[in-house]
C-alpha cells in the first residue's frame, strides 16, 4: 500500500499528533513538501502534505486561514503539517478552526521532528510500495507465463483475472469471445463486441476505456502487424495498480507472443494445405492424406464443401501453386479475403471444425465441412456483404459476426457437397458459381442453385441479350409494320414443339396461315426451322426478351 497519513501518523519516530480531519487519515500520500509561501497552491499538483512554520502566514487571522485552506483543499493538498514550538507556540486558533471547517487532516508536527524525516518517511514508503509492485508484477509475470505454456490462452485468462482481482476475456481475430474469467463474466464480455470491432479497425497497438456502471473495462488489441489479430479485455472496479498493471502489460506480450507464434504456424498450414488442395485436385486422395497426416482431421474423408472467393480489390501474396499465405496489399484497410478467412477460421475453431484455406492470388480457396459451422459463416458473411451493398450494413455485420469492410467487392461460388475422389469436379462447381455470381452481381451463389433452377438466369447478360435482340430484331421490325404477328407466331410454334395444329389452335387461325407464317420467319432470317439448333437458339433468345421485358 502506498504511505497514507494514517501511517505516518503511526509511525513511531515521528511523533506526529493528528488535530483535524481524523476521518480522512486514509488517505494516500503522494509526497511531502515545505512552503512558507501565503498561497504555494502553482506549485501544487494533488497529493501533497504540506509542511508549514507559518513564518509568512497570519495564522491567527480567522478570514485568512479559511481562505488559505480554502485554496489547499481545492487544489488537492491531502494534509497540513504544522510544525509546533518553531513560530507558535501550538497550532493557532483560527487554522485549527478553518481546517475542522475543511474537514482537512491537520497534523501537529513537534519541534524534535525535522521536516526532513517526514519527507524521508514518504519517499522511503513510496520506494518500499514501488518495490513490491515491482515485485508482485514479476511474481504474476512468472505465473501468467507458467499458466500460457501449461493451459494456453484459457489459463493465462484465468490467471490475469486473478491477479488484477476482477475479471479478463479474450477475442478471436474476428471479435468474438474465445475466453472468459471467471466465467460469470461472460455476459459482461460479450456486451463489450462492438467496442472490440472499433478497437480492431485502429492499427496495433491500440486500447481503450470503457466505464460501465459496475465495472472499469480496458481494451487493448494484440498483435505487432497493421491488423491487430486479438483483443483483450480486463474489468476490474476501479483503476489498476502498479502491481496490476505489470500483470497486465505482462499478459498482453505473452497473448502477443502467441499470437504471432499461430501466425507462423498458420502460414505454414496454408502451404501444407495447397499442397493437400493441388493433390486432392489431381485426383490423388491417398497421397493428400499422407501428406495431411491428422492436421485436417476427418475433413479429407467426409463430405466438403469448396468454396471460392475472389475480390478484385484484394492482393493476397502466395497462391494455390505456391503455397504462400495471404497477405493483405500495403496501405489498404483489411481486405475482404482477410475478413472472410478470420469469418470462417474463427467459426471453424469454435466449433471444433478442420477448415483447409489456400490463398490463391485475388483468390481465396476454402475446403470445409458441409454443413459445418464455417460453410455457415461463410454464407453468414456473403449475406452481410450483399445487405451492405443495399445499405443495411450495420444489422448486417451483426449477424454475420464480422465487419464488411466498406466498399467489399467479394464474390464467392460454393459447390455442391463431394468427396475426396470428386474434389476436381467439386472445383469446378465453384468456379461455375463464382462465373454466375459475378454476372449476376451477387456475393454468393451455390452450385446447388443453378442445377435447381432455370438455365435462363444463367444467360441473363449483356451478350446474351445482345444476341438475342440481334436474332430476333427484322422479325420485330416486320410486325412493327402491321405485317404479321411471326414472333408470336413463332413462339406458339415452338412452344407447341412444330405441331401445327395445336400452335394455330392457340392462336386462333388455320394451321395453313400458320405454315405461311413460318415460312415468312424463315425467309426473313434465312434459317431453317427444320435444324433443331436453330429452334433452340430461336426459342432461348425468345425467353430472353421475354425476361428482360422487350
Amino acid at each position: 500500500m502506498p504511505p497514507t497519513l494514517a501511517s505516518l501518523v503511526q509511525h513511531s519516530a515521528l511523533k506526529l499528533t493528528v488535530r483535524a480531519g481524523e476521518d480522512r487519515l486514509d488517505t494516500p500520500v503522494r509526497w511531502a513538501h515545505v512552503s512558507e509561501l501565503a498561497d504555494p497552491v502553482p506549485y501544487m499538483e494533488g497529493g501533497e502534505l504540506l509542511l508549514v512554520t507559518a513564518l509568512k502566514l497570519d495564522a491567527e487571522d480567522p478570514e485568512a486561514m479559511r481562505r488559505y485552506v480554502k485554496r489547499l483543499s481545492k487544489a488537492g493538498v491531502v494534509g497540513l503539517g504544522f510544525a509546533v514550538g518553531v513560530h507558535y507556540d501550538d497550532i493557532p486558533d483560527a487554522l485549527l478552526t478553518a481546517a475542522r471547517e475543511a474537514d482537512l487532516p491537520l497534523l501537529a508536527v513537534p519541534r524534535r521532528t525535522p521536516f526532513l524525516a517526514i519527507s524521508k518517511a514518504v519517499s522511503e514508503a513510496i520506494a518500499r510500495e514501488q518495490y513490491r509492485s515491482v515485485t508482485a508484477g514479476f511474481a504474476a509475470q512468472r505465473e501468467l507465463t507458467k499458466q500460457a505454456l501449461s493451459d494456453g490462452p484459457d489459463g493465462l485468462i484465468a490467471a490475469l483475472a486473478v491477479q488484477v482481482d476482477g475479471w479478463a476475456a479474450l477475442y478471436d481475430a474476428s471479435g468474438a469471445l474465445v475466453s472468459t474469467a471467471p466465467d460469470w463474466a461472460s455476459r459482461r464480455a460479450t456486451r463489450l463486441t462492438a467496442d472490440v470491432e472499433r478497437l480492431r479497425e485502429r492499427p496495433a497497438p491500440a486500447s481503450a476505456v470503457v466505464a460501465g456502471s459496475d465495472d472499469r473495462v480496458e481494451l487493448h488489441s494484440l498483435g505487432t502487424g497493421r491488423r491487430p489479430r486479438a483483443a483483450l479485455a480486463v474489468g476490474t472496479a476501479s483503476t489498476l495498480g502498479t502491481a496490476e498493471r505489470y500483470a497486465v502489460h505482462s499478459a498482453i506480450a505473452l497473448l502477443t507472443l502467441t499470437t504471432e507464434r499461430s501466425r507462423s504456424l498458420h502460414a505454414a498450414e496454408q502451404r501444407i494445405g495447397g499442397a493437400v488442395l493441388r493433390m486432392l485436385l489431381a485426383g490423388e486422395p491417398d497421397h493428400a492424406r499422407a501428406v495431411a497426416g491428422g492436421l485436417y482431421g476427418d475433413l479429407l474423408d467426409a463430405p466438403f464443401r469448396l468454396i471460392i472467393a475472389e475480390s478484385p480489390s484484394a492482393s493476397l501474396t502466395g497462391t494455390a501453386a505456391d503455397g504462400g499465405a495471404a497477405s493483405a496489399k500495403a496501405g489498404s484497410g483489411d481486405s475482404p479475403l482477410d475478413a472472410l478467412t478470420d469469418a470462417v477460421e474463427s467459426a471453424a475453431a469454435r466449433a471444433g471444425e478442420a477448415v483447409l484455406v489456400v490463398p490463391e492470388g485475388e483468390r481465396l480457396l476454402l475446403l470445409a465441412v458441409d454443413g459445418g459451422a464455417a460453410v455457415e459463416a461463410c454464407t453468414r458473411y456473403a449475406e452481410s456483404v450483399e445487405a451492405t451493398r443495399a445499405g443495411a450494413g450495420g444489422a448486417a455485420d451483426e449477424a454475420a459476426g464480422a465487419s464488411v469492410p466498406e466498399g467489399d467487392d467479394l464474390v464467392v461460388g460454393l459447390s455442391a457437397p463431394a468427396g475426396p475422389i470428386a474434389a476436381a469436379t467439386a472445383y469446378k462447381q465453384a468456379e461455375q458459381a463464382l462465373s454466375v455470381a459475378r454476372r449476376r452481381g451477387r456475393a454468393l451463389v451455390e452450385h446447388e442453385e443453378l442445377a435447381a433452377g432455370s438455365v435462363l438466369p444463367l444467360l441473363a447478360d449483356d451478350a446474351v441479350r445482345a444476341f438475342a435482340d440481334g436474332l430476333l430484331r427484322a422479325l420485330y421490325e416486320h410486325d412493327a409494320k402491321g405485317r404479321g404477328d411471326l414472333v408470336d407466331s413463332l413462339r406458339a410454334w415452338l412452344s407447341r414443339h412444330g405441331q401445327w395444329d395445336a400452335a394455330a389452335a392457340d392462336l386462333g387461325v388455320h394451321r395453313h396461315t400458320l405454315r405461311y407464317r413460318m415460312r415468312r420467319v424463315e425467309e426473313i432470317l434465312g434459317r431453317s426451322l427444320d435444324d433443331p439448333d436453330v429452334r433452340m437458339e430461336l426459342w432461348l433468345a425468345l425467353k430472353t426478351t421475354m425476361a428482360s421485358g422487350t
